[in-house]
C-alpha cells in the first residue's frame, strides 16, 4: 500500500511541475513577441520602418504623378487634388495625413516641394523632402530640406 501512495505522489508532483512549466512566462517567448526588425520591401530599400517605407512610397507616387502631369500639361500641378488620375495618384491620396506622417505640398507652375513630416521624430521616423528634380532628401534631427542628404 505504501508503494501505491508513493507512485501516486510522484505522478501528482509531475503533473504540478508540468503545469508550472506550461503557464510560466518563458524568456524565449517574451523575446519573440517583441517588435520584429524592419524587413526591406525591395533590394536597396532605404526605409528603416514600415511607416518610413509607406511615406517614401507615397513620395515616389506623387513625384511620378507630377512628372506625368508636367509632361501632359507642360506645367506642374499646384495642388494635390489636381494630381488625381495622374499616374497612380488617387483621390484618397489627397488627404495629407499618411499614418505616422503628414504630407506637405507647395506647387507652382514651374516647380513643387513635397515634404513628409513624422508625428514623432526618432531613429525610425525621419523627415523627408523632395523637389521637382525627383531626389528625396532625409534628415533624422530636423525637418528635411534641400541641404539634407539624399536617400539612396
Amino acid at each position: 500500500m505504501r508503494r501505491k501512495s508513493l507512485g501516486f505522489l510522484i505522478v501528482v508532483v509531475g503533473f504540478v511541475l508540468a503545469g508550472f512549466a506550461l503557464f510560466a512566462p518563458a524568456p524565449a517567448i517574451a523575446a519573440q513577441t517583441a517588435a520584429p526588425a524592419y524587413q526591406p520591401k525591395f533590394h536597396g530599400d532605404p526605409a528603416r520602418s514600415d511607416s518610413e517605407a509607406a511615406a517614401l512610397a507615397y513620395m515616389r507616387v506623387v513625384i511620378r504623378a507630377q512628372q506625368q502631369f508636367n509632361k501632359q500639361y507642360h506645367h506642374y500641378a499646384t495642388s494635390l487634388a489636381e494630381l488625381v488620375h495622374s499616374g497612380s495618384f488617387t483621390k484618397r491620396m489627397v488627404d495629407p495625413h499618411r499614418g505616422d506622417y503628414s504630407a506637405g505640398f507647395k506647387g507652382k507652375n514651374d516647380s513643387f516641394i513635397l515634404t513628409m513630416t513624422p508625428n514623432h521624430l526618432d531613429a525610425e521616423h525621419r523627415s523627408f523632402y523632395a523637389e521637382d528634380d525627383g531626389k528625396i532628401h532625409a534628415d533624422e534631427e530636423k525637418a528635411a530640406d534641400e541641404n539634407s542628404p539624399v536617400v539612396k
